[in-house]
């Protein structure tokens, strides 16, 4: 397995990546804005993803054809389609065992109605990995990786190995992962679809780490800036060690989380939330739930508080526009905003 050093540079991008994280976690959603951001991390990452390995359809084309929902007329839409809905079968997916049929099956979905030849099966030919130049005029590939098996059997033990150590490797979550990003890109198990389906197994391996990617952010964003660089950082680790690519994934990682916390943080302010809750404020919102109405009494009761204690949590939530309060009365009754 790749080796790496802890430098200064990943100390300070996990640290930035946990601050981030706790940020977002501490933002207090209302369920629609929730949905909508969830929801278009997903039409994003499809977009993203599959922008990165050549597919020609813009991201209003991308959006269209997901949110309309209809049927995909030509390869390209399908390419979007099916990462779409493997995206979202993702949190399903995270509950079970990962294993090397995890990978297949992902794989398999990914590739429905492309190339059923070779959807979900490893290879068993020879592949390089490089780029398109021109050369006197002709058009020849730049050989970047040769990986290095090319049959099915070796490549499948390969696999097995990796899958073992990322669920027993005691490294840190957000390395590990990294770590099993290149080792796949490194194996090239596939003929074709290597690069979004390590993608996908990426954003996986972080549900499976607590971290609710399809709900705060889309990792995929920070390498499209820079597809070349993605592909230069990611080889860098070719060599066995990976610390120069654990620097530019952990970039990433802290990149997306900002650009996430961001984005929530100005949905906020546009809804009219003035403020987050306190901790104890959170406790009050959460028996707010499926469209619930709620008295003053009613919170007092199920808090143990006083009615004024009560009362004050309840003002202070309607004061940071979380909460609207119905009636002037005591029959008056309070329910989330938004």
């Amino acid at each position: 397995m790749d080796t790496y050093n802890i430098t200064q540079k990943l100390l300070e991008n996990i640290t930035s990546i946990e601050r981030f994280y706790g940020q977002l976690e501490a933002l207090r959603l209302p369920q629609n804005l929730q949905l909508n951001l969830e929801r278009n991390n997903f039409i994003e990452s499809s977009y993203v993803s599959n922008s990165i390995e050549g597919n020609p359809l813009s991201l209003p084309e991308v959006t269209n054809l997901l949110l309309d929902e209809r049927v995909p007329a030509n390869r390209s839409e399908r390419e979007i389609k099916n990462y779409f809905d493997s995206l979202k079968s993702l949190s399903l997916i995270a509950l079970n065992s990962f294993d090397v049929e995890t990978i297949l099956k992902l794989h398999r979905d990914l590739m429905r109605g492309l190339d059923e030849e070779i959807a979900g099966n490893i290879r068993n030919v020879r592949v390089v990995v490089g780029n398109r130049v021109r050369d006197k005029g002709k058009i020849k590939i730049k050989v970047k990786h040769e990986p290095p098996f090319h049959d099915a059997q070796n490549i499948r033990n390969a696999l097995e190995e990796l899958v073992r150590w990322i669920n027993e490797a005691p490294d840190l979550p957000i390395l590990k992962i990294g770590v099993f990003h290149h080792q796949y890109v490194y194996l090239h198990p596939f003929i074709d679809g290597n690069g979004r389906t390590v993608r996908l197994l990426t954003a996986l391996l972080f549900l499976r780490s607590g971290y609710r990617i399809n709900k705060y952010f889309v990792l995929d964003d920070y390498y499209d800036i820079d597809r070349l660089g993605y592909s230069d950082a990611l080889h860098s680790a070719d060599s066995g060690n990976a610390t120069s690519w654990l620097e530019y994934f952990t970039d990433g990682v802290k990149y997306s989380l900002g650009s996430a916390l961001a984005k929530a943080q100005n949905a906020l302010r546009t809804l009219g939330v003035r403020q987050q809750p306190t901790p104890k404020e959170k406790i009050v919102m959460d028996m707010f739930t499926n469209g619930r109405e709620l008295v003053t009494a009613q919170v007092a009761d199920e808090l143990a508080l006083s009615r004024q204690q009560a009362h004050r949590l309840l003002s202070r939530l309607v004061e940071k526009g979380l909460l609207e309060k119905h009636g002037a009365t005591k029959k008056s009754y309070y329910r989330l905003k938004y």
